[in-house]
């Protein structure tokens, strides 16, 4: 339904059965059709949202598994933990990941993501709340990387109830309209 009818869709099932596949696959369907047409380029495309940073993680060590052999698409997390200059971000990624290699297509710091926002932006909804607001993070949503946003993923939305429910949704409208 997501690929071929281009419908909003909810997906609803137990731990480990493929939850982050049926939003994953459209979405990297998406990008190499991009791709193949050469209009692939720096822009969100995709932003998925998670309520809090250890699963944003979580979901950076899949990304970085599943595109390391296309580094076209690029991919980020920016969250209050993101660094700022790309060199403190490379220090702090050596320090978590030791060994693992730093893949061309990841952007680790916020002026990379700034200068070239990535195809795939993962971050919480407080910071998704700050970038909105700042106008220093505004590349995200105005300008020449700003007109490719296809997918909002809310991954766990069960956990937002009661007043977080009610300001997620109003986020959501201010992103929408933005």
């Amino acid at each position: 339904k997501i690929i071929d009818q281009d419908r909003n869709v909810i997906v609803a099932t137990g731990t480990g059965s493929g939850k982050t596949e049926s939003f994953l696959i459209p979405i990297l369907n998406s990008l190499f059709k991009e791709k193949e047409n050469g209009a692939l380029n720096p822009g969100v495309r995709a932003l998925l949202l998670y309520p809090m940073n250890a699963l944003a993680n979580d979901q950076l060590k899949r990304l970085r598994d599943l595109l390391k052999n296309y580094p076209q698409i690029t991919f980020g997390s920016y969250t209050g933990e993101t660094e700022e200059k790309y060199e403190k971000a490379r220090e702090r990624y050596h320090k978590m990941y030791k060994d693992a290699p730093l893949l061309e297509n990841e952007l680790i710091s916020r002026e990379q993501m700034k200068k070239t926002p990535p195809n795939i932006l993962i971050t919480n909804y407080a910071m998704l709340e700050y970038l909105m607001l700042r106008p220093k993070d505004h590349t995200f949503f105005d300008g020449k990387h700003s007109k490719s946003w296809q997918y909002i993923v809310l991954d766990e939305a069960h956990t937002y109830t009661g007043a977080k429910a009610i300001e997620m949704s109003m986020l959501l409208r201010r992103l929408k309209a933005r």
